[in-house]
């Protein structure tokens, strides 16, 4: 028996053990008749925990009224599926077991990353990418320092809402230059950010590890096929030089994104040093080279399975 920590997410739930024995991350959906009660409990068979640390960012489902009915639907199906102790942690970095305020256990798991890395570095700018939304939390003398709510994150550069595989490409990009000149974008879920980087040899098949956006498979071909919609095309249409310009755009734009904010918060806080984590780490590292910042990869610094879990290593070591 250990204890686990678990990240539960809208679209993904990972699980840890503070040793990194266990890392497991399971593609589950909340908003598409979630099967979360069925693998939390298939976990809890599995693993038999003692003692389980919870945070979530689950609550902004849109299967939810609100975000306070999120938090208390997470929290009773966390309880229904293991018979151990449990705890939750808040935005403050406190665990609870009970709160009169689910408000403050939404959206904490940048805290738990964070939290944990502020007793291991002194200052760095913790940046954590994933498949769907990258968090940029400065630590500045071993202090955790950053804004509690997502819209407060947002509105502050410390919540970017790109990831590496699940963001709608029509978000990101208005036009993109093709050989037929500068081609505005179909604004529809066509294609997702996952197709870009298989297509560039940044992911391979076993990262895509959410839906692709036409329920397809995920080879190049059906990647490319994707991206090509996005300018209305079929592949006998484009060519793949063109196919591979979108995805390039793609890359480019979120790089841009990414630049503005570490650029930002590292000056604002006077840090010189980012620590990379998630499956965007080859993104941030190579946003960092063009600053000219120094980039720690936590997947060398622990490793990859445990930088791709990170939130939930971090609560289960925080148990500890």
């Amino acid at each position: 028996m250990k204890k686990l920590g678990i990240d539960i997410g809208g679209a993904n739930t990972k699980i840890a053990s503070a040793d990194g024995a266990v890392c497991e991350l399971h593609y589950v959906p909340l908003w598409k008749e979630t099967k979360l009660p069925t693998v939390l409990k298939n976990i809890s068979e599995k693993h038999n925990p003692s003692h389980v640390g919870v945070v979530m960012t689950g609550e902004l489902a849109d299967c939810y009224e609100n975000k306070t009915a999120g938090v208390l639907g997470i929290m009773d199906i966390v309880r229904d599926s293991f018979g151990c102790e449990i705890d939750f942690l808040d935005q403050r970095g406190n665990f609870v077991k009970h709160t009169q305020d689910p408000a403050s256990l939404a959206a904490a798991n940048w805290m738990a990353s964070a939290s944990f890395i502020a007793r291991k570095m002194k200052d760095c700018l913790f940046v954590d990418m994933g498949s769907t939304t990258s968090d940029l939390i400065p630590v500045k003398n071993g202090k955790v320092i950053a804004h509690n709510t997502d819209t407060q994150r947002l509105a502050n550069n410390e919540l970017l809402y790109q990831g590496v595989l699940r963001t709608n490409i029509a978000a990101l990009l208005d036009s993109v230059a093709i050989s037929q000149g500068n081609c505005r974008l179909a604004s529809e879920l066509f294609a997702t950010s996952a197709d870009a980087y298989l297509l560039l040899s940044d992911i391979d098949e076993d990262a895509y590890t959410c839906e692709t956006a036409d329920g397809q498979g995920k080879s190049e071909k059906e990647a490319a096929r994707r991206l090509a919609r996005v300018v209305c095309a079929d592949l006998n249409e484009i060519d793949m030089a063109d196919v591979r310009e979108i995805a390039v755009a793609v890359k480019d734009r979120q790089k841009e994104r990414l630049t503005e904010a570490i650029s930002e918060l590292c000056h604002k806080n006077d840090i010189n040093t980012v620590l990379a984590a998630g499956l965007g780490e080859f993104l941030i590292k190579n946003t960092c080279d063009e600053l000219g910042i120094e980039c720690i990869s936590l997947a060398e610094k622990w490793s990859l399975d445990i930088s791709k879990v990170f939130p939930a290593y971090a609560v289960a070591n925080l148990l500890e």
